[in-house]
């Protein structure tokens, strides 16, 4: 969904070039300090630089060891709408090769410091378009992709073909290692598929929109009311009516699971989570971006099997 003004505004306010240089931090994938990777022949890698580690995971394992791969935000503790960019960021930007960002009013940091950096002959791959995601009729976009591993796959064809593009004679091997990646997002479709089998139907709330296209794709029922967790995210006050419905779905039992976005936490949703838990309701933890430790495909795994488990007991 997109991004209330204030929200907007924090993300671009760090990225003025009148900021001193080494102005806040900068975290990436390949070294804290937004520089890349000291490896072996690192000036012929291929400079990428993902506006999340979610995108900047899934190129490190389509590349391999043929590309540097600057991850902007990849703290799991950031809260992503919130994150104010800064000129580490903006020098990165201007040397990447390849760009990636989510889309959707998510990360619009990336295309203002793009173009604030003259750096026009980046190919910039935008998931949520990529996707081919659009708003419902009568409704808003929901610009979490990433949860959605049709949508995962369709992004990670673009990255082999930007890699190829940059790097021909590696062409193949990052054909290759997209096909390996999409077979084990074809792994998570099929648990998806088995909670829908077992479960569909079932009534779930959520704090945010976040995990919605896993919610949907394992055949489950959002009956959060829409107001509560657009609220959420927008960073708004809940009303006391609509906090009200929300918490009615836990002492009513209502709903099997809450799944809850522990990046995103604070007074509201955690009367929510208090609520499920009173209720003995499994609530089952979120991220946007990767935990520590944590691989895109890894994560992911984690996230369906949290769910199916919360969902059995």
């Amino acid at each position: 969904m997109p991004m209330s003004p204030s929200r907007r505004l924090a993300l671009l306010t760090g990225a003025s070039l009148a900021l001193l240089a080494g102005c806040g931090s900068s975290s990436s994938g390949s070294g804290s300090d937004g520089s890349t990777s000291q490896g072996t022949d690192s000036s012929s890698k291929v400079k990428v630089v993902a506006s999340t580690n979610v995108y900047g995971d899934i190129t490190e394992q389509i590349a391999g060891d043929k590309a540097d791969v600057i991850s902007i935000i990849s703290d799991p503790a950031q809260d992503p709408h919130s994150y104010e960019a800064n000129t580490q960021n903006q020098l990165a930007l201007s040397k990447a090769k390849i760009v990636i960002e989510n889309g959707g009013g998510y990360d619009d940091f990336i295309d203002r410091m793009l173009k604030s950096g003259n750096n026009s002959s980046a190919e910039v791959i935008n998931a949520v378009k990529v996707s081919g995601k659009t708003a419902p009729k009568g409704g808003e976009l929901n610009e979490h992709v990433w949860y959605d591993f049709p949508s995962t796959a369709k992004v990670a064809d673009r990255i082999a073909a930007a890699l190829g593009k940059a790097d021909p004679a590696d062409a193949a091997a990052f054909a290759k290692n997209a096909e390996t990646f999409k077979t084990k997002l074809k792994a998570l479709e099929a648990k998806e598929a088995q909670i829908k089998k077992e479960h569909g139907g079932d009534a779930v709330a959520i704090t945010e929109p976040v995990p919605l296209y896993m919610i949907e794709a394992s055949g489950l029922v959002d009956k959060t009311p829409g107001e509560f967790s657009e609220a959420i995210e927008e960073g708004d006050d809940v009303s006391p009516k609509v906090l009200q419905a929300t918490l009615a779905l836990f002492t009513g039992k209502q709903v099997k699971a809450l799944v809850y976005n522990e990046q995103t936490s604070g007074p509201q949703t955690e009367k929510v989570e208090s609520a499920a838990k009173s209720a003995s309701i499994p609530v089952v933890p979120v991220t946007e971006t990767l935990p520590k430790g944590k691989d895109y495909l890894g994560w992911m795994t984690d996230n369906v099997d949290a769910l199916a488990s919360a969902l059995n007991k």
